[in-house]
């Protein structure tokens, strides 16, 4: 079977890389032999590290290869994440939303089938962005998203021809490799308490960066932990990282974990973690999986969808409605009480890692001759 896959792939985000090695690597465990090309921003990289085709991705160039790739592919794999939505200024022909939904257009027209792949959906508030979802992703032949409030959101645009599944981010279908390049990389004696610390730029709530650096002062004066921060994507969380090592009194206490590593290196890393802080959606994941407590800042409704599937919820917060009282008291008790959060999160995580194996077997259902 000849599959295509489009997404945010190539462009250095950790959550990305680890959707596009989960859906890699549960296809070939699942299908017989799968012949896979990949659309991505840097496809020598992914070619190599993923063993598979690539095509670059934008329209500048290799678009004549764009059309052959899905031409001869069986199916079109749009997805996962959250690539249908327009955050980002949106025209008729720039921005995330419009070029996803071109992709599947031109799928389309090569007469290839298309599936939305475990995406989370929204916010569309554009006046092209709803158009354009409910124009083309309608084309779709079937779609499965990772919440039900992506469901709920896709009818809301009207888009109701296909059948849509709730089941899972596929990153909770994650094969891990056990290693610890990440770990090792830092001046670590093994005996510390490490919090894991995610963090990126959100403009609308700032406050949030002091309020983190407070409660990282606090945890290492009452607990004597060792906070860590784990830059999932290099370019935006490392600057956001220093930002709250500024404002931290104990910032000499703290270490920041280098970004060039990959989706595998930080989940091992973060395994070895007592918490996790933070806004990265897949940072939470990968806590989850590795059945560490976390504390997330929810800035979008995938965060919080995620979390309360989780069971993290009642210990977190959405970004501008952090009570700092409340957070210190929360993050105490999830330091203190490790395996009574981790009894909540381990069924919760089986749960989720079925859900997420279902994307895989309705594609086979739907698509598998």
């Amino acid at each position: 079977m000849k599959i295509v896959l489009s997404g945010f792939y190539g462009l250095g985000n950790t959550g990305d890389e680890a959707i596009l090695k989960a859906i890699i690597d549960n296809l070939r465990a699942e299908l017989n032999n799968p012949d896979i090309t990949v659309f991505s921003l840097s496809p020598e990289k992914t070619a190599k590290e993923y063993n598979v085709k690539s095509v670059y991705r934008a329209w500048r160039r290799e678009n004549k290869e764009k059309v052959k790739a899905l031409r001869s592919a069986d199916l079109l794999i749009s997805g996962g994440g959250g690539l249908l939505q327009d955050t980002y200024p949106t025209k008729f022909l720039f921005g995330p939303l419009p070029y996803y939904l071109l992709i599947v257009m031109l799928a389309k027209l090569c007469g290839t089938k298309v599936m939305f792949f475990s995406q989370g959906i929204g916010p569309v508030t554009s006046t092209w962005g709803k158009i354009l979802m409910k124009v083309f992703a309608n084309r779709a032949d079937f779609i499965t998203v990772r919440d039900q409030y992506s469901k709920d959101y896709l009818k809301k645009l009207g888009v109701t021809r296909p059948e849509t599944v709730v089941t899972a981010d596929i990153v909770f279908a994650f094969k891990a490799d056990e290693e610890d390049r990440a770990y090792n990389s830092l001046p670590l004696t093994g005996n510390e308490k490490i919090v894991a610390v995610t963090v990126r730029p959100w403009f609308d709530n700032p406050d949030y960066i002091e309020k983190t650096a407070r409660l990282l002062d606090q945890l290492i004066e009452l607990r004597g932990v060792t906070p860590v921060f784990v830059p999932m994507e290099g370019k935006y969380d490392v600057p956001a990282s220093n930002d709250v090592l500024s404002k931290m009194k104990h910032a000499d206490k703290a270490m920041l974990l280098g970004s060039d590593f990959t989706p595998n290196e930080f989940l091992n890393f973060i395994r070895h973690a007592e918490l996790t802080v933070g806004l990265r959606l897949h940072a939470l994941i990968f806590s989850a999986l590795s059945n560490v407590p976390h504390l997330g800042f929810s800035y979008d409704k995938k965060v919080e969808s995620f979390l309360k599937r989780s069971g993290m919820w009642d210990y977190s917060f959405r970004l501008g409605e952090i009570d700092e009282t409340k957070l210190l008291e929360n993050a105490l008790y999830l330091l203190d009480n490790k395996e009574a959060a981790q009894a909540i999160i381990e069924p919760n995580v089986a749960t989720l890692h079925a859900e997420a194996m279902r994307n895989v077997e309705l594609l086979e259902e739907n698509f598998v001759k």
